[in-house]
């Protein structure tokens, strides 16, 4: 077995994605009092070295912004996908967990909106380039079970890109490009997002069944 092995890859994506939640929790249990903690206090808490902080979030303030993000949208969002009379429909699954947050967009966009300037600008010389990629897995991990009911109808390959694709249309990207480039108000907004990502759900379940388990390994080109 190779160090490029899948099952290695994935385990350490895994354990990533629980070094990087154990800091975010530990950020939010802090902030809790009102009180801004420390680089210090969070690594205690999250049993983790300052190091290691520095490897996910460039900055602290980057940190309490995700972290506040993160408190903001994950109850609702939880209970959204658990509604039981979404269980088997992703397209309708898709369409809660896009409701769910356009809901609270008044609070966390301009999260987002700092959040990304974060992200886009690059680190202050002298800084640890973060770990590759530099915003956190939160939308797709939502996204992923969402989608959950199509996950053994698709190709692994496919549900892979279905997810990406739904990437580019669910979150705070989105949402800034329809208020500043196109202008348009809450309401038109939210058409626009379940509207964009029904139709994405609904080609890839075509495309499925169009092609067979095989066929849908490698998006088409030039079909009409």
């Amino acid at each position: 077995m190779t160090s490029d092995d899948p099952v290695r890859r994935g385990g350490r994506e895994a354990q990533r994605r629980r070094t990087r939640k154990a800091i975010v929790d530990a950020a939010v249990r802090l902030s809790a009092g009102g009180a801004t903690p420390s680089i210090d206090e969070i690594a205690a808490a999250a049993d983790v070295s300052r190091r290691t902080i520095y490897v996910y979030f460039p900055s602290l303030d980057h940190l309490l912004i995700d972290a506040t993000a993160g408190a903001l949208n994950e109850p609702p969002v939880e209970e959204a996908l658990a509604d039981p009379a979404l269980a088997d429909d992703p397209a309708a699954r898709v369409d809660a967990l896009i409701r769910t947050l356009l809901k609270y967009s008044p609070q966390s966009l301009p999260l987002g909106r700092r959040l990304i300037r974060l992200t886009v600008d690059p680190p202050a010389s002298g800084t640890q380039e973060p770990a590759a990629p530099r915003r956190g897995p939160r939308r797709v991990e939502w996204l992923e079970q969402a989608c959950e009911p199509l996950r053994g109808t698709l190709s692994q390959e496919a549900f892979r890109r279905l997810i990406s694709a739904l990437t580019i249309v669910v979150g705070w990207e989105a949402q800034i490009a329809l208020r500043d480039v196109r202008g348009l108000d809450p309401q038109a907004e939210q058409e626009a997002i379940t509207w964009a990502a029904r139709v994405l759900v609904e080609a890839a379940i075509k495309e499925h069944e169009t092609d067979g388990p095989e066929g849908d390994a490698a998006p088409r080109t030039g079909r009409r």
